[in-house]
């Protein structure tokens, strides 16, 4: 297990943070702590109690409640797994963690279910209870507690226990302000050092893309044989229809759920909230059981979308997006006309029970990105060794050690206690919001705790990345202000206390 390492390396952030960065105007605004500066509020107040009681950072607590439910409790109804509360506590036939945070906490159930301040607690517990028992010693490491949140997932697949886990540290990496009830939810972006255990050598599902046997954009994981009908459509049945769902839950959970035997549902992709990943679990030719009506699951393809029917949050443009170029190339494949007619909600199958995807998915949007291909209006990718776009001091050297690169090479430096960032810079056509994604080769030996820096119209904003994981395709560091004209937009910086070399390879910047 390794040591604590960030006393020393959050003073020295600091002063990184505070100080002019090379080749750039504009001096970092950000500080990063380890503890959140929060609104107060009850849940605020329920997630600083819940860490005091069982010794967890609170970061960590509200990072997995975000991660799983947006922290909504759902007015105590279960997610699609059975799941409970904001910190999503389960109960169905193969996994009992409300049942145990019960028993950790003295709580009855029903409190669990029901009462948010009752049920952080036991997701509290939980998480403490999977560290003892994993013989975990985390001494105020946040990265330490890596392998007791692959276990919170519920995961009976490690590669899916990985891909939860990591979707948390991704979180605590990139720092958010949430909206909650009326109150402010704040987890500060912060460095870490990810101790995977065992679960490293799981597979890195977020470094699958393209493994998929029918969508080039889309990794594989399959369903349980126990819940889909193996078939050979469309010589046996035709394929008319898309299908669009909510999952009643997160990305990993139900990826989870349809890898179980006794979830006795499917469907045939998953899609991310955050930046739209996609991972199929049927194959198109076989009858996934997601439409609740026989005729209609041997003539349809169902999409899950992550989220919750009650929650707009979770359907981000690059969710609508991914998806609806999958749509069209699924329509395109079949032949289904890109219309409601053969494009609907699980709402609009013939004796539906189901209200996904509900009232805040925007048909309107969707149906514009299906015909228009899903498109952005401006994008421009930056890389490496783009003329006159990318600068660097002679302490980066240049490689092509991993296939996973983006173009010809990219750049690589040791990790220093000194501001020496390498810069991307692009000419953005107007003051706006925009997407702003990286992509780097992702070696096992590689910095697990890589600052970008964006330049953002407020100041430098610092994003951490775990870069020994989740390579070869453009992950998102989030969506940012940005000033208009030609500047440098978004560094690497070489000041981490993690070991292993700081990568810089390509951005892409989009709106």
């Amino acid at each position: 297990m390794r040591t604590p390492r960030f006393t020393l390396l959050s003073v020295m952030l600091a002063t990184l943070l505070t100080a002019p960065a090379a080749a750039h105007a504009t001096t970092v605004t950000a500080t990063v702590t380890t503890t959140a500066a929060t609104t107060s509020g009850p849940l605020n107040a329920a997630f600083e109690r819940a860490a005091r009681a069982h010794d967890v950072p609170r970061d960590l607590l509200a990072a997995i409640a975000y991660n799983e439910t947006h922290f909504d409790s759902h007015d105590g109804k279960p997610s699609a797994s059975g799941g409970y509360g904001v910190m999503h506590l389960v109960s169905n036939p193969s996994v009992k963690a409300l049942e145990k945070a019960a028993s950790l906490t003295g709580q009855r159930a029903r409190a669990l279910q029901r009462d948010n301040a009752a049920n952080i607690l036991g997701g509290a517990a939980l998480l403490r209870a999977y560290a003892t028992e994993l013989g975990l010693t985390t001494n105020g490491d946040i990265g330490g507690w890596y392998q007791a949140v692959a276990r919170y997932s519920n995961a009976s697949d490690p590669a899916v226990a990985r891909l939860y886990a990591d979707a948390v540290y991704a979180t605590l990496g990139t720092g958010l302000t949430a909206d909650a009830t009326g109150e402010q939810i704040a987890i500060p972006a912060q460095p870490f050092i990810a101790d995977r255990g065992a679960y490293a050598e799981a597979a890195d599902l977020a470094a699958l893309a393209a493994a998929s046997p029918d969508y080039p954009n889309a990794s594989w994981v399959p369903a349980s044989s126990s819940n889909y009908t193996a078939a050979s459509r469309e010589s046996d049945y035709a394929i008319d229809r898309i299908i669009i769902h909510v999952t009643q839950g997160s990305y990993a959970g139900a990826i989870s759920w349809f890898q179980n035997p006794s979830a006795q549902v499917s469907a045939h992709y998953v899609i991310r909230s955050n930046d739209g990943a996609i991972t199929q679990m049927v194959r198109d030719k076989d009858i996934a059981w997601h439409a609740g009506n026989w005729t209609y699951n041997t003539r349809s393809i169902g999409i899950e979308h992550e989220g919750w029917v009650s929650q707009a949050s979770w359907f981000t443009d690059a969710m609508y997006r991914s998806s609806a170029a999958l749509t069209a190339h699924l329509a395109n494949r079949y032949g289904i006309p890109k219309t409601r007619s053969y494009i609907i909600g699980h709402n609009e199958v013939p004796g539906a029970t189901h209200t996904d995807p509900g009232p805040h998915w925007d048909w309107n949007k969707y149906m514009g990105y299906v015909t228009g291909g899903g498109g952005t209006s401006w994008s421009t990718i930056v890389d490496n060794a783009t003329a006159g776009r990318f600068t660097a001091s002679a302490n980066w050297g240049t490689s092509t050690y991993s296939a996973q690169r983006y173009g010809a090479d990219y750049r690589f430096a040791d990790p220093v206690a000194a501001s020496d960032p390498a810069w991307f810079k692009a000419n953005i056509p107007s003051a706006g919001t925009y997407k702003v994604e990286v992509w780097y080769p992702a070696v096992s030996g590689y910095n697990p705790s890589t600052p970008f820096i964006v330049a953002t119209s407020s100041g430098n904003k610092t994003v951490y990345v775990d870069q020994s994981t989740g390579g070869g395709g453009w992950r998102s560091l989030g969506t940012f202000s940005l000033t208009a004209g030609d500047h440098d937009v978004v560094g690497v910086s070489r000041w981490t206390g993690g070991a292993g070399y700081v990568i810089a390879d390509a951005v892409r910047i989009s709106k």
